[in-house]
C-alpha cells in the first residue's frame, strides 16, 4: 500500500488477509475503489443533474442525441444500442422526455415503419446546461490528482476497460 490514508476498502482487505492470507487481493483492491467511485461519482451526476430536471439516465439520452450533430436526430434503435438499452427502457425514457418536451418523436420520411428522435430546442438548451454542470461535478472530484496523475489514471483505464472488453468479445 502506497503512503496514503487507508480507506475502507484496505479495511476489507486487511479482513481477507487475516483470515485467507493465501489470497492476492490486488484486483479487488482495484475494483472495490471503482465500483465505489462509480456509485459516489453517480450520485453527485443525478445532484448535478436534477436542477435541469433530468436524471442520468435521461441525461444520456439528449447527450447522445447532441453528440449526433444537427440535426440532432438518431432512431430508437439507434439509441438503445448506443446506451445499452433494452427497447422497453428505451422507450420509458423517451415517453418521459417527449412529456417534458425535450424531444420528439415522429416519422421517419424514408421508412414509414420506423420513427425518428430528435432533440427540440429546449432540450438543446437543457442538455447543454445539464453537461457543462456534469463537468464541473466530475473536475472538482477530479481535482484530487494533478494534470499528470489525471492523465496517468485515464490511460490505465483504458488500457484495463480494453483489456476487460477484449476478453468479451
Amino acid at each position: 500500500m502506497s503512503a496514503q490514508r487507508k480507506d475502507a476498502v484496505d479495511a476489507i482487505i486487511d479482513q481477507w488477509a487475516a483470515v485467507r492470507p493465501d489470497l492476492d487481493t490486488r484486483a479487488m483492491e482495484v475494483f472495490g475503489r471503482i465500483f465505489r467511485l462509480s456509485r459516489a461519482m453517480g450520485d453527485r451526476m443525478e445532484k448535478a443533474y436534477a436542477p435541469h430536471g433530468i436524471s442520468r439516465g435521461e441525461f444520456d439520452v439528449l447527450a447522445t442525441l447532441r453528440r449526433a450533430g444537427e440535426p440532432h436526430t438518431l432512431s430508437p434503435r439507434q439509441l438503445s444500442a448506443t446506451l445499452m438499452l433494452t427497447t422497453g427502457g428505451m422507450t420509458g425514457r423517451l415517453d418521459k422526455l417527449e412529456r417534458a418536451a425535450l424531444l420528439r418523436r415522429s416519422p421517419d420520411p424514408h421508412d414509414r415503419r420506423a420513427l425518428q428522435v430528435t432533440l427540440t430546442e429546449k432540450g438543446l438548451t437543457v442538455v447543454d446546461e445539464a453537461v457543462s454542470a456534469g463537468l464541473a461535478t466530475e473536475t472538482e472530484a477530479l481535482s484530487a490528482l494533478n494534470e499528470e496523475q489525471a492523465d496517468q489514471l485515464a490511460d490505465l483505464l483504458r488500457v484495463l476497460l480494453d483489456g476487460t472488453q477484449g476478453a468479451e468479445r
